[in-house]
């Protein structure tokens, strides 16, 4: 199986130029002091909850990857994760399930690499929904919507009700009618084992962006609750993952901004803020990716692209 880095690389240059320009232009405050922001106590910290996120979400791989071979060694595993990173702007994130398929050494079947991927997104997306709740919760029950108390509580009854029995459904099929199917039975193989393992790793590493997330709107003075700013997040996360547009963009970007808005901000202030988040939250992935990727490969040698 051959890759080629030039489409990608085009790509990546393309979607950083047009994120620059949207700095540039859509902020209402001056574009030094925004970059700025990232240069301070506050946007540290919100790197080193984004790189916890890389961390747990490598770990939970890790685990998931000695389901099929021999087990890796910490820093080996890690790294080769983050190198997946580099293949996040595609749609629907499906270049990270070549994860498997780079290794030099033991590497996985296509099956067993798609398996493990749809684990991550379907254990993701448990983690992102459950986190989504606050978010939800605010959005029907915002002062600036104007619905009665009893609307307001008839509706979020509703949709809890309807997330549970679509959960049940979706369980169900998964369980007895889609196991045959391409990487199911793989990813539904690595579920199974210890859940509380990778739940434990997939809600905090999540919660930790979301937090990363509030330390940003504080730094340019967006004053948020940290499980609205947590709720919104993830929201929009979930809404760029349906959109299957490569790493949601677009979508995740349109509805942050759009939360933000709801909650009191402006639009250059909400612009500015959804550009720095996604930098911090995307866009760093991809450059420690291609770092790693290419350190794996030409150093390392334990990443082949044949």
């Amino acid at each position: 199986m051959k890759f080629s880095l030039k489409p990608l690389l085009l790509i990546l240059g393309l979607a950083a130029t047009a994120y620059a320009a949207a700095l540039l232009l859509a902020s209402e405050q001056p574009h030094e002091k925004a970059i700025k922001s990232l240069i301070s106590w506050s946007g540290l910290a919100a790197l080193c909850l984004c790189l916890l996120n890389y961390l747990l979400r490598g770990l939970r791989w890790r685990s998931w990857m000695a389901t099929f071979r021999d087990p890796m060694k910490f820093t080996e595993g890690l790294r080769i994760y983050l190198a997946g990173y580099t293949f996040t702007p595609t749609p629907g994130n499906l270049g990270e399930a070549v994860r498997g398929l780079l290794l030099a050494r033991q590497p996985l079947t296509s099956l067993q690499s798609l398996g493990v991927f749809a684990a991550e997104r379907m254990a993701d997306l448990f983690g992102l929904l459950l986190l989504s709740i606050p978010g939800a919760i605010w959005l029907v029950f915002s002062t600036s919507i104007t619905l009665r108390y009893e609307i307001r509580t008839t509706v979020l009854v509703s949709v809890l009700i309807f997330i549970c029995l679509l959960a049940l459904v979706v369980w169900k099929f998964l369980k007895s009618k889609f196991l045959h199917l391409k990487g199911i039975g793989e990813a539904w193989q690595c579920l199974r084992q210890r859940p509380w393992q990778w739940i434990a790793l997939t809600v905090p590493a999540w919660a930790a962006q979301g937090v990363a997330v509030w330390l940003i709107c504080q730094q340019l003075e967006f004053h948020i609750d940290p499980l609205q700013a947590i709720g919104f997040y993830a929201l929009a996360m979930v809404g760029g993952a349906v959109s299957m547009l490569p790493a949601g963009l677009g979508g995740t970007e349109a509805l942050l901004t759009g939360f933000f808005m709801a909650a009191g901000a402006g639009l250059g202030q909400a612009l500015t803020i959804t550009v720095l988040v996604r930098l911090l939250t995307l866009w760093l992935a991809v450059a420690l990716g291609l770092v790693a990727l290419l350190y794996s490969a030409a150093i390392r040698q334990d990443i082949s692209f044949r």
